[in-house]
């Protein structure tokens, strides 16, 4: 597509989508994924004034699939019926399909692993994810494999009704040892990409805490409950309270990494992902009304690392 006079000035996005059969914002999409050529120069910015005589050329890659398909990755589960199943995440396995990451996630295997057995969500013979754990949080979750658990569990949640519980390797020693951290949380003002407990706006999160171990001073094994659940609180919450998770690439792990000493300090700088896991779940059964209650030991990598420090 070559730009004409008239056109002199626009913006990109706006001259591409009077002149092909899609969307601006689709338009915008392409542009920024890098889809969008000027005389051979990528051009990533959607917002740029075009000239006379430019020479767009636009490459619109192929259609995904309409849903994730089946992919046969191995589950921890731990109890299964036909309206859930409670499973164990790795650390490193993402929960659901996302720019970045389409495929070899947990809705993945879980569409593999229940096949038939999915009675249908919203007329779609998916898993219902009423909850999610980050990329590199392992941990304890329940999936929905029936409308009504989707529709009960969801709003469980919502009404703070499932017990959860977190064990958390952080940098220091939380003071008090039992405590509460409070401080609402929104989108960072310097960064999009993180979360911040702020002063104005964001949500209001609880977080209560309680030390189990320390080691000289330097980290401690935490449970951490939580009384709401916003995107990365625990992380947020202890790393405002000035102990972030040990591993933590994101907020602040790095900069007490690198202020520790001796043995124990490098053993802690090495760990390669944000120590935290969710050692315990409980909830009431959707269709039954049983009280169902699972509590998994640390994740072999967080287990290794309290063992070596125990002999430093």
């Amino acid at each position: 597509m070559r730009v004409e006079a008239p056109e002199a000035g626009e913006r990109l996005d706006r001259v591409l989508a009077s002149r092909l059969q899609l969307s601006r914002s689709r338009l915008k999409a392409l542009i920024e994924a890098g889809h969008v050529a000027a005389d051979g120069a990528t051009i990533r910015d959607p917002s740029a004034k075009v000239k006379p005589g430019q020479a767009f050329v636009v490459e619109v890659p192929p259609p995904e699939p309409d849903r994730p398909e089946p992919q046969a990755i191995p589950l921890d589960i731990r109890y299964e019926d036909e309206h859930l199943l409670v499973l164990e995440k790795p650390a490193g396995l993402v929960v659901h399909p996302a720019p970045g990451n389409p495929d070899l996630t947990l809705v993945n295997a879980l569409l593999a692993h229940c096949g038939e057995a999915l009675s249908g969500i919203g007329g779609v013979k998916r898993p219902g994810i009423v909850h999610r754990l980050d990329k590199d949080t392992s941990g304890l979750m329940v999936v929905a494999k029936s409308e009504l658990a989707q529709n009960k569990l969801a709003a469980a949640f919502a009404a703070r009704e499932i017990d959860r519980a977190y064990l958390a390797l952080v940098w220091g020693v939380p003071l008090p040892r039992v405590g509460e951290i409070t401080g609402n949380i929104g989108r960072s003002r310097t960064n999009r990409q993180k979360m911040a407990v702020v002063a104005s706006g964001g949500k209001p999160a609880i977080t209560r805490y309680k030390v189990l171990r320390e080691w000289q001073g330097l980290a401690a094994l935490v449970e951490c409950r939580l009384a709401t659940g916003r995107t990365h609180q625990i992380r947020v919450h202890l790393a405002a309270k000035g102990h972030p998770l040990v591993g933590d690439p994101v907020y602040g792990s790095g900069r007490q990494a690198r202020r520790a000493t001796g043995p124990a300090g490098a053993a802690l700088a090495r760990f390669p992902r944000q120590a935290l896991h969710a050692y315990r779940l409980g909830f009431v059964h959707p269709a039954t009304g049983e009280r169902l209650a699972f509590e998994g030991e640390l994740p072999a990598d967080m287990a290794a690392m309290l063992r070596e420090l125990e002999t430093l």
